[in-house]
């Protein structure tokens, strides 16, 4: 069996047309960037955000790859009066605990990529992020019955609240003040409610997205974004969303056409994703730039519980392009229909503003590190992005786990460096 380095080399002029690199043997493969060249192609997004030197967002960025094991021991630590982790960008980098109480906890400082990270605690929250989460979970459906407009919900880290949607039509119709009360009254915890111009909905299926199909629903002719590579250990596959089309065509750079064949899909709860086949045993790249002209592979992935608010990731969609922006939640439930029922509070929430019909399925990342596939936003009433929101890695199908860079190749690939075809 060739080693993991051929099949890497050999994926580059191979590669999954789902993937969106080369649809034929003939196609030119696309650079791969370096771990440091996509850090620094996304720290020149954040140095423009924050108006800071590239050298100092490329540190941010390492740091917030590599806080995730020492947060998550302060969070254990402080589990009982948790209420939520958000990260703040000025005057300085910091992240900060939220908590219940109002006994005093002392700031310090963790190592994180080889940077000293302030950590400041905040105290005075009516409730745990526990106890927001629960109350999403077992008390959403009555609070959408009793309040007129409910869309989505979520826990918001930064006040500790139960951030709850009101589409501004439905808005204009009740008593705001009313609505809150009622909702707190049904939910137990401190409420907000936050406004959308448009109500939040799956990506539209257009736009002049890679990979297209045949929509069950309208009968038309719909489009959508590849994500990552996955594997079973056997096969590859390209994840997209699940309310894409099942059967695909991509179309590469070049004009080709590629048949991706369906494997199958999952999208209740806390799922929106489809896997479809490329034609062989597929490299780990994603296209990381609007004009795809150069591509990166993943070295890792980040859980959703390694993910904070004010975390600055990136996203590739076929409508919107590159662009990079901040998290807002982490325990996010889009409304009922859009999850084939109740929505898990297990989404996250970007905010704008770049995203558009045709992004769904398309990767979030960060440098080298994968965090999840796009399923759907909302917009103002100019159609520009509010916040979008994805689906984590950790909800990948059930035997199926992100490809990266220095994976062993799958089991398929036979020994004289050729791919088996994934279907029969």
């Amino acid at each position: 069996m060739a080693g993991a380095g051929t099949f890497f080399r050999r994926g580059l002029l191979a590669l999954a047309a789902a993937a969106g690199l080369a649809g034929t043997a003939a196609a030119q493969p696309a650079p791969v960037q370096t771990h440091e060249e996509a850090l620094a192609q996304d720290a020149a997004e954040y140095a423009v955000r924050y108006d800071v030197p590239a050298d100092e967002a490329a540190r941010r960025l390492r740091a917030q790859a590599a806080a995730g094991p020492a947060v998550a021991r302060l969070a254990e630590r402080y589990r009982s009066r948790l209420a939520g982790i958000f990260v703040e960008h000025r005057p300085d980098y910091r992240i900060t605990f939220l908590l219940t109480g109002d006994r005093p906890v002392r700031a310090r400082a963790i190592a994180a990529g080889g940077e000293k990270v302030p950590v400041a605690f905040r105290t005075g929250a009516a409730a745990t992020r526990a106890q927001v989460v629960a109350a999403i979970r077992e008390r959403g459906q009555a609070i959408r019955a009793a309040v007129r407009g409910t869309r989505g919900m979520g826990a918001d880290p930064r006040t500790g609240a139960l951030v709850v949607m009101l589409s501004d039509e439905d808005a204009d119709r009740i008593d705001l003040a009313d609505a809150r009360a009622r909702i707190e009254a049904i939910a137990g915890v401190p409420a907000r409610l936050r406004i959308l111009e448009r109500p939040e909905a799956n990506f539209g299926l257009e736009g002049g997205a890679r990979v297209e199909g045949i929509d069950a629903v309208s009968g038309k002719r719909a489009y959508c974004t590849t994500g990552f590579v996955v594997t079973d250990g056997v096969r590859t596959g390209i994840v997209t969303a699940a309310h894409c089309p099942d059967v695909l065509t991509y179309l590469d750079p070049a004009g080709s056409r590629v048949e991706l064949p369906f494997i199958g899909q999952w999208g209740w709860s806390f799922q929106d994703v489809q896997l479809n086949a490329g034609e062989g045993a597929q490299a780990p790249l994603f296209y990381a730039d609007a004009a795809k002209k150069v591509a990166r592979a993943p070295g890792g992935e980040a859980a959703r519980d390694a993910t904070r608010a004010g975390d600055f990731l990136c996203h590739r969609g076929e409508r919107s392009g590159y662009s990079c922006a901040e998290v807002e939640l982490t325990d996010y439930a889009p409304p009922g229909d859009l999850c084939g029922g109740p929505c898990a509070p297990v989404w996250v929430t970007v905010s704008g503003p770049s995203c558009g019909g045709g992004d769904s399925g398309g990767p979030v990342f960060s440098g080298d590190v994968a965090y999840g596939i796009v399923k759907g936003g909302t917009y103002d009433r100019q159609g520009k992005c509010a916040f979008y929101y994805y689906m984590s890695l950790d909800y990948l199908p059930e035997g199926w786990t992100l490809l990266r860079k220095d994976d062993p190749p799958p089991a398929a690939e036979n020994g004289d460096g050729n791919y088996f075809p994934l279907h029969r």
